[in-house]
């Protein structure tokens, strides 16, 4: 016993089971525990880094002073103000894939790039799966083939564990025509076989 009063069904309580029906909250491991806990320190730095810099200038008397030295008010190069922007936000993940469409040929090669297509990347932590569409049915049975290889190419050039599943997406089926000669409520000639 800690010494403290737990009862079953508490949130300190021993050997606890789970009610059911409630989720539980995804776990961060890896590089992604890295990424919060170095986001947190680098909150507390200028957290501490401001309250000191406020303190200075009361000290002074007077407001907020421009000085020799760089602060947070100055001009910045637009890709620098976009990676603080993107570290704040916490879209490093997100970035880097769109950065992996952008570069679609270059990894894949260049025959696979002419007829897949990515279209999507679902960041969620349980799925991280990249959907990618393909023109014909015979690239996208080649491409399902080379998913495990695609998938081991993609995580080494962003980073382990960021794209766990490839979905790949075949052609769509020819639009639907509506034309004088069709039936009310007819789904076409698939309504007579079956």
């Amino acid at each position: 016993m800690t010494g403290r009063d737990e009862r079953p069904g508490e949130a300190g309580a021993v050997g606890r089971v789970p009610e059911a029906g409630i989720p539980k909250p995804p776990e961060v491991s890896g590089v992604d525990l890295a990424r919060v806990a170095l986001r947190a320190a680098k909150e507390q730095a200028r957290a501490r880094g401001a309250a000191a810099q406020q303190r200075k200038q009361a000290r002074r008397g007077g407001g907020l002073r421009s000085g020799a030295r760089s602060d947070g008010r100055d001009p910045q190069k637009l890709g620098s103000a976009i990676n603080r922007l993107i570290t704040e936000r916490g879209w490093e993940t997100p970035a880097a894939v769109g950065g992996v469409m952008g570069r679609w040929p270059q990894i894949v090669g260049d025959d696979l790039a002419k007829h897949c297509v990515p279209l999507r990347y679902d960041d969620d932590p349980a799925a991280r799966v990249l959907t990618v569409s393909c023109d014909s049915t015979a690239w996208a049975t080649q491409l399902r083939l080379l998913a495990p290889q695609l998938v081991a190419r993609l995580n080494a050039d962003l980073g382990q564990g960021t794209v766990r599943m490839i979905k790949v997406v075949g052609p769509g089926g020819p639009e639907r025509r509506y034309g004088p000669l069709r039936a009310p409520g007819s789904r076409g000639p698939g309504d007579t076989y079956g």
